[in-house]
């Protein structure tokens, strides 16, 4: 059994400072920082004059930050399991930004986004935490529902892989990068939580899903073993 919402809630609640910095919350997140940058340089690129951001899953607010520094006159709403995260996100934000700034407490299942709210939604290390396929369509659909017409998804994520025998030799792979890390350890640790909490999909699975649920074009911005970046871009006509 996996864990739990109110589990996983749990852990993030402790372990908001960790999370307040790229050099010690996302570290065990192969090529981080790369895939931040890449994704918001991107956003910048594909929607320039965006005014409403949705950060999925924001943990304490680095990707909407990192937004800010190219797209500085946003209007952010910031999304998390974990009410004391999502405090520091909102205090971390409100302090660079220029516009406004809304927390809403919730998983993303559960939560009401409304129809072409949002000009860019960013997903950082949030969706391997779907169950079911059930579930995969409805928040991928609900995303696509939410975006302005040209808007984009944009999703940094551990991802799996569909050969039993890739699978292993990625997964042998990122162990080493634990272990150079911080030692046996921490990747003892890290594989931990990944078998309590986590259920990734494959990148081609999650590029199939925007394009099933009307995603009229998907783009891959990185992969490195087990972890990507990529997106789907929604139609510049409205629904």
């Amino acid at each position: 059994m996996k864990s739990t919402v109110e589990q996983i809630r749990a852990r993030f609640d402790q372990d908001v400072e960790r999370f307040s910095s790229l050099e010690t919350g996302h570290t065990a997140f192969v090529d981080s920082l790369l895939m931040l940058n890449l994704m918001t340089e991107t956003a910048a690129a594909v929607t320039p004059h965006a005014s409403a951001l949705l950060d999925i899953g924001c943990g304490a607010g680095n990707y909407s930050l990192k937004m800010l520094s190219v797209l500085p006159d946003l209007n952010i709403t910031l999304t998390d399991l974990s009410q004391p995260m999502l405090d520091r996100a909102r205090e971390r934000v409100a302090s660079v930004m220029r516009g406004t700034v809304t927390a809403v407490q919730s998983d993303i299942r559960d939560l009401e986004l409304g129809a072409e709210q949002f000009d860019i939604i960013l997903a950082g290390a949030v969706f391997h935490h779907l169950r079911t396929d059930e579930e995969w369509f409805a928040v991928f659909e609900k995303c696509l529902i939410a975006l302005k017409p040209g808007g984009a998804l944009w999703i940094a994520d551990m991802v799996k892989h569909d050969i039993a025998s890739i699978q292993a030799l990625m997964w042998t792979r990122y162990g080493d990068y634990l272990v150079n890390l911080r030692g046996e350890a921490y990747r003892d640790q890290v594989y931990a939580y990944i078998e309590d909490e986590d259920t990734p999909r494959s990148l081609g699975y999650q590029l199939d899903m925007l394009r099933a649920v009307g995603f009229p074009q998907v783009e891959v911005l990185h992969k490195n073993g087990c972890f990507a970046a990529f997106g789907g871009i929604k139609d510049r006509r409205s629904n």
